[in-house]
């Protein structure tokens, strides 16, 4: 589909505990990106409360999308479609994204398009590597997804591994809790580990039978609380900052082993990251050298754009509306949607 006029969408994201609203031009430039964070709040609770998150989008989702178009100096008239988020995530905090968009989109006549939250994570790559196309090989990594993927073509996905019980996020957050950091754990036990040392404790590195590309973190989420009780049983003094770091550097090595791995057997010359987890220093800093060794051109969002935000479901939007993705009113919201199902 031939468009030679500028593409405006405006997205809106609100499948966990952000509500975002961005506007993005052509597919690669943002011109506006508003998140509305409930961190603080739901760290009260040690994680996120569903009813709560649905609430306070509620509250917020009319000013965020009112702040991004204003901030990116456009009305809804210069807006050529809507995308949103329709899964997977919150059912409650979902439906409030998506309600907001259907009514846009029947106030003001334009296309809906609903988009799958991992496949934003992945089209963040390119709002700063301008460079980079499919194919490609990424890794999704959040507190809800463990995923790696084949990137065929914009908007077309084939997953070749993913976590089969818990996500890397959400193990670095039970094991945050359990070296009493709380919540978010993501950010706080890779401050930590920068004063721990990885090899102080030998933690597993978990393997999936009769699959090269899967992942599994709950051994390695038991294993670091077994060790935990073993030495409040036998009264050793734990080092908070030697188990971050050794926990940290168990999750990084599979990560980055399964990767790579999947990168030659592909013979894929391009490796990018997505997703929350994206943004940890040590994560990026071992694909940097692995990806060089190897002669891999490495991509990686910035840390505003691997935590939720709706810039990436503007980007994978806009890849949809010029394909002829179109979403009628009756778009619901699947919260355990799976990549490349609509």
């Amino acid at each position: 589909m031939e468009n030679r006029e500028d593409v405006h969408i405006l997205a809106i994201e609100s499948s966990c505990d952000e509500t975002a609203a961005s506007v993005v031009k052509n597919g690669r430039q943002v011109l506006s990106n508003i998140i509305s964070s409930q961190i603080d709040l739901h760290t009260l609770y040690g994680g996120v409360v569903p009813e709560i998150a649905s609430r306070k989008h509620i509250e917020k989702i009319n000013q965020v999308i009112e702040e991004a178009l204003k901030e990116a100096g456009v009305t809804l008239e210069d807006i050529t479609a809507i995308a949103v988020t329709y899964g997977p995530g919150l059912v409650g905090a979902l439906l409030v994204g998506v309600s907001a968009a259907k009514a846009i989109a029947f106030a003001t006549g334009k296309p809906l398009v609903g988009v799958h939250h991992i496949e934003g994570h992945i089209s963040a790559n390119y709002i700063e590597n301008k460079q980079l196309e499919p194919p490609f090989a990424c890794l999704v990594v959040s507190g809800g997804h463990t995923h790696l993927v084949i990137v065929k073509d914009y908007g077309e996905y084939e997953i070749l591994g993913c976590t089969r019980d818990d996500a890397a996020g959400e193990a670095f957050d039970k094991v945050a809790r359990a070296i009493g950091l709380g919540y978010p754990g993501g950010p706080k036990i890779d401050k930590l580990s920068k004063e721990g040392n990885p090899d102080a404790v030998k933690f597993p590195r978990a393997k999936v039978d009769g699959s090269d590309y899967d992942f599994s973190f709950s051994g390695l989420k038991s294993a670091v609380l077994n060790y935990l009780n073993s030495c409040e049983m036998k009264g050793i003094a734990v080092n908070r900052a030697d188990v971050a770091a050794s926990f940290q550097e168990a999750v990084v090595d599979v990560l980055v082993e399964h990767s790579l791995h999947a990168v030659k057997a592909y013979g894929f010359d391009k490796f990018a990251i997505a997703g929350g987890v994206a943004s940890n220093s040590s994560l990026r800093a071992a694909f940097e050298t692995a990806c060089s060794s190897q002669k891999i051109a490495f991509f990686h969002p910035s840390p505003v754009f691997c935590t939720d935000n709706a810039a990436m479901i503007g980007v994978a939007g806009y890849y949809e509306y010029i394909k002829g993705t179109r979403s009628g009113y009756d778009l619901n919201a699947i919260p355990n949607l799976r990549l490349g199902e609509r």
